[in-house]
């Protein structure tokens, strides 16, 4: 039989696998159709999470190809599956799998004799995650089908794929968001709004972000995904199916465009173009147009599960599929067809051979196109399995040389850290990133510097050297033709310029260029650090510089005990500072040991001159409409995860009374002026009147008016703007309207001089780092700089100010205000002009904030 007739005939297989359920041990497999009444993809038909888990927890009853797996809740409570796909031989084999491919990804200290075997009875892995963007709905719908033709299909390359890999599917990323807009849409189906975006978030906290979550891990959902991924199987491949606008290429596949972000072994890239280039060729094989390699998406992006994978010695993949709008079909007229990065024209190219000429365009395309590249990237892997498991072995071998020859040898982690709880956060990080990290059990010299027992070493040697590499060094961005236009204009990154996860968590990380030697011990356990407890002759202080001194105060607070805090220094303590006269053993031990934070011993009596109570603020953070704001969503999470409590205020709230009679702290997140004033009738007609948000100039006199009655209000980068403008501020931001030519930092970590003598700035180190992205401001006074009623908090250094990312125009904002503090009537406007909270990332700055909500 020619190739192409075997083609045809696993076609006419396929057909018929589709159109006859499969009996196995007796029992009928329905296929999705049968189950749901109409086929994956039907216009204007979306199946909810909760009937997917029950479908899928059949097909796993029925068939021995499935082992269906709950891993957990998800943020609000809905199950969070994992699904592993093999012949049934290999599923009761799948610990010694396992086992074997730990060997292949990690093959340090392990016999050639033990690698060859892993090699021969070892299966490829390959994980395809569905559903982690919820509008794109198309994906979560495409996993059932594809989980009933896996179960299912008996021809050739079926039996070859189950009998060569484990396919792992994570079907449903964000279980939460799939019950959020398909009940919205199926709400409006059928009336002017259908095809509306939810009005809210749809993942309860991050929204589209939880892609941006792989390295920090905030979510439960990110932590299930990096436990699969990073630490218990390590898989060759990794696919994360998304879908992306509707007026362009029908379908994006691998490779990325340029620029890419370097350091990850070169084959990465090259299996990245291999699979990529299999996936097109089954979908122009199948008569699919518009299938587009190498384009759209960079390789430089941010460090989300398919981004940060390629850096794990992983083939970290992504496909985007043309939407509709939601599940109702779309017409696309061809003029309104254009190119994209690395596709200037929307004309045939070598990566875009067959461009789609328009018409409706439909979820079902997307579900086909989706299952067609779902299954060509596990042929690949099964045809040529021993190919990917040796160069899995190559892979991780060579990064481990190239940390052993490079450069820098290890990173150092310094047991002194100014506060050392967040360096333990960040050791837990790393760790999770299925990195290697040892600990010094005693002090030890290095390279000039005096390291304290505790201290925790990072090497580059070892497989996972990009990753390190990424989240510990120095980064600048790309300066080429890729990243700057001909009139050396910037081309925006596709996220961030760097991911430095040390410098977002103001932690003191040392690159050394020589081995350190030392006694050292793998660190086998994640840190949970216990806090000390001694009381003191007046109780228990405990130090301003922690981040979770917040919390443990909150926690005392919810339990009734009283704290005081340090207006200014006495004697060994500092203002910032937290004291606790009195308070139950029981209590002590339990916050201290919850939060890690230490309860010193406090023998003198500093009295209300110098520690007056501290006092609980009232909080309300504002939350519109029209999908919701990351920036507000993660601000929630922040302040959930350090126990502050808050109260949401929409917009009925902002326009309903004296604000002050419940609240102390009004916090803005970033945010666009436009969006939280309100839409123009014409922008917001598409969306259902009881969801039109926005306050209003009404509501910017009441907020105007909360300050001048004496609250504080807090606002993040952008949403800067209505304060200043709204209330007449005497302050500017002076890089508002700059052209890029002129001042450039998107996605960067800048240099700044910190007043920690101002109460907003207690417990913080003079010098600091701070994340400037999007909307960032840079403020100066207006009338008389730094005059009466204005404080500057945090200033840019003045020279050299860019740490990582990239940084043009640096004169414009060198010796200006990044943080401000404006008096206005009785009250106060504090004026951040970064995110200080940015994605719940940027540990080294949340005290601008936390000391906002602490009053005395």
């Amino acid at each position: 039989m020619t190739r192409h007739a075997h083609r045809v005939a696993s076609t006419l297989l396929l057909i018929l696998a589709a159109a006859l359920p499969l009996r196995l041990a007796g029992q009928v497999i329905p296929s999705p159709e049968d189950y749901f009444g109409h086929e994956m993809g039907a216009d204007r038909q979306l199946v909810r999470w909760d009937r997917l888990v029950e479908y899928y927890q059949l097909i796993g009853e029925r068939s021995d190809r499935v082992d269906v797996r709950t891993v957990g809740e998800s943020t609000l409570g809905k199950p969070f599956l994992v699904i592993f796909v093999s012949s049934p031989e290999n599923l009761a084999n799948l610990d010694a799998i396992q086992a074997m491919n730990r060997t292949l990804q990690d093959p340090r200290g392990v016999s050639e004799a033990e690698i060859e075997r892993a090699v021969a009875d070892g299966k490829a892995i390959v994980v395809q995650s569905y559903g982690l963007h919820s509008t794109e709905v198309a994906p979560s719908q495409a996993s059932a089908e594809i989980l009933y033709q896996m179960a299912t299909r008996t021809d050739r390359d079926m039996m070859r794929i189950l009998d060569e890999t484990v396919a792992i599917q994570i079907p449903m990323f964000n279980p939460d968001g799939n019950h959020i807009v398909t009940d919205w849409y199926n709400r409006w189906v059928g009336t002017e709004y259908e095809g509306s975006r939810p009005p809210e978030l749809y993942h309860h906290y991050i929204g589209h972000d939880n892609n941006r979550d792989a390295f920090m891990q905030n979510t439960v959902e990110s932590q299930y995904g990096a436990e699969i991924l990073f630490r218990e199987w390590t898989p060759q491949a990794y696919i994360d199916h998304h879908q992306m606008g509707a007026y362009g290429a029908r379908i994006f596949l691998p490779p990325y465009a340029e620029p890419i972000r370097p350091e990850a072994d070169p084959l990465v890239w090259r299996e990245m173009a291999w699979y990529g280039a299999h996936m097109a060729y089954g979908l122009e094989e199948a008569g699919r147009e518009g299938v587009v390699n190498a384009a759209i998406y960079s390789g430089w992006g941010h460090f989300g599960f398919h981004w940060i994978t390629p850096f794990h010695n992983i083939a970290g993949m992504l496909t985007e599929s043309a939407s509709a709008s939601l599940a109702t079909p779309l017409f696309v007229h061809p003029e309104q067809l254009t190119g994209s990065r690395q596709l200037p024209e929307y004309e045939a190219q070598t990566t875009f051979p067959s461009p789609w000429e328009g018409g409706w365009w439909t979820v079902r395309d997307m579900v086909i196109n989706i299952r067609i590249a779902t299954f060509m990237a596990l042929d690949v892997a099964a045809k040529n399995r021993d190919m990917v498991l040796r160069n899995a072995v190559l892979k991780a071998q060579r990064q481990t040389q190239r940390g052993l020859d490079g450069e820098t040898k290890a990173y150092v982690i310094p047991a002194e850290q100014h506060d050392p709880l967040t360096a333990q956060k960040m050791i837990d990080k790393l760790m999770g990133q299925g990195i290697t990290v040892e600990q010094a059990s005693s002090d030890f010299v290095h390279e000039g510097r005096v390291y304290g027992a505790g201290t925790y070493l990072v090497s580059t040697a070892q497989p996972k050297r990009g990753v390190i590499r990424w989240l510990l060094g120095r980064t600048f961005y790309p300066q080429n033709s890729y990243t700057r236009r001909p009139d050396g204009s910037p081309i925006r990154p596709y996220d961030m310029s760097g991911d430095v996860l040390a410098e977002f968590m103001g932690v003191d990380v040392v690159p050394v260029s020589s081995n350190v030697e030392t006694a050292l011990s793998v660190v086998t356990s994640r840190p949970h650090p216990q806090g000390a407890v001694e009381r003191g002759s007046e109780g228990y202080h405990i130090s301003g510089s922690l981040n979770d001194a917040f919390r443990a105060v909150n926690m005392l607070w919810d339990r009734g005990v009283t704290v005081h805090r340090f207006v200014q220094d006495h004697g060994p303590h500092k203002a910032g500072d937290f004291w606790v006269p009195d308070a139950p053993d029981g209590v002590v031990a339990e916050v201290a040991s919850e939060t890690g934070v230490p309860f010193g011993a406090m023998n003198v009596d500093a009295g209300a001159e110098f520690a007056p109570e501290a006092t609980r603020l009232r909080v309300g953070m504002y939350q519109r409409y029209y999908g919701g704001n990351m920036d507000e969503g993660w601000t929630r999470l922040l302040l959930e995860q350090f126990d502050f409590p808050y109260t949401t205020i929409m917009d009925a709230d902002v326009l309903g009374g004296d604000l002050s009679e419940d609240f102390d702290v009004i916090i803005l997140p970033s945010d666009n002026m436009e969006a939280m004033l309100g839409r123009s009738e014409e922008d917001a007609s598409d969306t259902p009147p009881d969801y039109r948000s926005g306050f209003g100039d009404d509501g910017a006199a009441a907020l105007e008016a909360f300050v001048e009655a004496g609250g504080t209000l807090v606002t993040f980068a952008g949403a800067g703007d209505l304060a200043i403008e709204k209330f007449g501020l005497d302050v500017r931001n002076i890089v508002a309207g700059v052209p890029n030519t002129e001042f450039w930092a998107h996605g960067s970590t800048l240099r700044v001089d910190v007043n920690t003598d101002h109460p907003l700035a207690w417990g913080m180190p003079e010098k600091g780092l701070v994340v400037f992205f999007g909307a960032s401001q840079v403020y100066e006074v207006t009338r008389s700089s730094d005059g009466e009623g204005s404080h500057r908090v945090a200033s840019y250094i003045d020279r050299d100010i860019l740490q990582s990312g990239q940084l043009d125009g640096e004169d414009l904002i060198a010796n200006r205000a990044a943080m401000l503090s404006v008096a206005h009537g009785e009250g106060r406007v504090v004026l951040i002009g970064f995110r200080t909270q940015h994605r719940a990332q940027t540990h080294g700055t949340y005290k601008f904030l936390f000391n906002a909500l602490v009053g005395y």
